[in-house]
């Protein structure tokens, strides 16, 4: 493709940054002035506020979404060598903080429908060494929390929620990050909500965790120079904090925008399906917050994906793929699991394509995308 902007970019993060482009410059300018940049008030006060809105009473701040789940196992007691489950198909990073906190990932295939772990599938990867499970609540859309309890209550596991990309999603009566033990999201600048850098957060309606995680984020301190554990540097810092609490009131509308913006590509790619396109299934109604709008481009199309791909590019139509490798198939990786191992994963990372998809994205550009669709097949 050119240099041209494209017609329909895949995200465009200033459409929701203009309309408070004050008020983020003023708490952060309030942050400068005071000179209160690490362990302040804003953070706190993020802390407090996002815990609330997810329906736990506790946050703490890290400096990643990685590091949330990483140091949150630590947290949570898991021990060198303890086996955790974990889907195939999530971003590497899931896989990453597992081996961080020194435990062995255990991958499990995915629903084919909706991405989204199989827990049928993770019957069989329990063994005597399993002592949790994580579920990635994928693209916006919740694991079931009542199949997700049942499995968890009948293996006697801890559930761990990768909710990076779930922020207040809801399915079932439960917000994502309410359902088990504890959970981590990520703040990465893409994300519903989002800093203007790297940012995550553990929420857990345990105290004793909250406070181990706090002390674990400062070097192993629950105050200045007394390290009781072996901790490491790990602070969502002051400024972030201080953008994500000007933000985090407008988020309930921005993802009620993106549900809207799915329920218009959803009708407009519903005659598509018997040419091959097929949206990943919604099993959450209202409570799916599409971080992602995901279809699949299946057998029956006329176009495989990364044909389809390219002509939405000369389209100028910007797309995304999440993910094109599962974790076991990464050159790194390659001893979690062999090819054929996980096939619905290894079939949908040959299929998936992520849309364009963002709070603003409009009718006319969303009919763009699918007229573009439309035209790249029939042509």
């Amino acid at each position: 493709m050119s240099n041209r902007q494209p017609k329909v970019p895949f995200v465009n993060l200033s459409l929701q940054h203009q309309p408070i482009q004050s008020q983020i410059a003023e708490a952060m300018g309030k942050i400068i002035q005071e000179g209160d940049f690490i362990l302040g008030q804003a953070l706190t006060e993020f802390e407090t506020a996002f815990a609330a809105a997810s329906g736990v009473k506790y946050g703490v701040g890290v400096a990643c979404g990685t590091d949330a789940i990483a140091l949150g196992l630590q947290a949570c007691g898991i021990n060198p060598g303890d086996e955790i489950i974990i889907p195939a198909n999530t971003f590497i990073a899931t896989a990453i903080a597992v081996l961080q906190a020194k435990a062995i990932p255990i991958l499990v295939d995915c629903d084919p429908e909706t991405a989204l772990i199989d827990l049928t599938a993770a019957e069989t990867a329990v063994t005597s060494k399993t002592k949790a499970i994580i579920p990635v609540h994928l693209y916006g859309q919740m694991v079931s929390p009542g199949q997700l309890l049942d499995f968890a209550n009948r293996h006697d596991l801890i559930v761990f929620e990768d909710a990076a990309q779930a922020h207040l999603a809801e399915r079932e009566g439960y917000r994502a990050g309410s359902i088990g033990k504890a959970a981590a999201f990520s703040f990465y600048p893409s994300k519903n909500l989002g800093s203007f850098g790297d940012g995550g957060m553990l929420i857990t309606n345990d105290a004793e965790l909250a406070e181990k995680m706090r002390t674990l984020r400062n070097y192993g301190a629950p105050s200045k120079y007394l390290h009781t554990e072996i901790g490491t540097n790990s602070r969502l810092d002051n400024l972030q904090a201080a953008v994500l609490n000007v933000k985090l009131p407008y988020l309930e509308k921005w993802n009620r925008d993106r549900a809207a913006a799915a329920q218009h590509y959803n009708s407009l790619l519903e005659p598509l399906k018997r040419k091959g396109i097929v949206p990943i299934a919604n099993h959450s109604s209202s409570g799916h917050i599409y971080h992602l709008y995901v279809i699949q481009i299946t057998e029956k199309s006329s176009l495989n994906r990364n044909t389809l791909q390219e002509k939405l590019a000369q389209h100028g139509i910007q797309t995304g793929i999440h993910y094109p490798v599962p974790c076991h198939l990464q050159p790194a990786y390659q001893n979690l699991g062999n090819p054929g191992d996980f096939p619905h994963a290894e079939t949908l990372c040959q299929q998936i394509l992520s849309l364009p998809m963002y709070p603003g994205l409009s009718n006319t550009q969303i009919e763009q995308v699918v007229r573009a669709i439309v035209l790249s097949l029939n042509c």
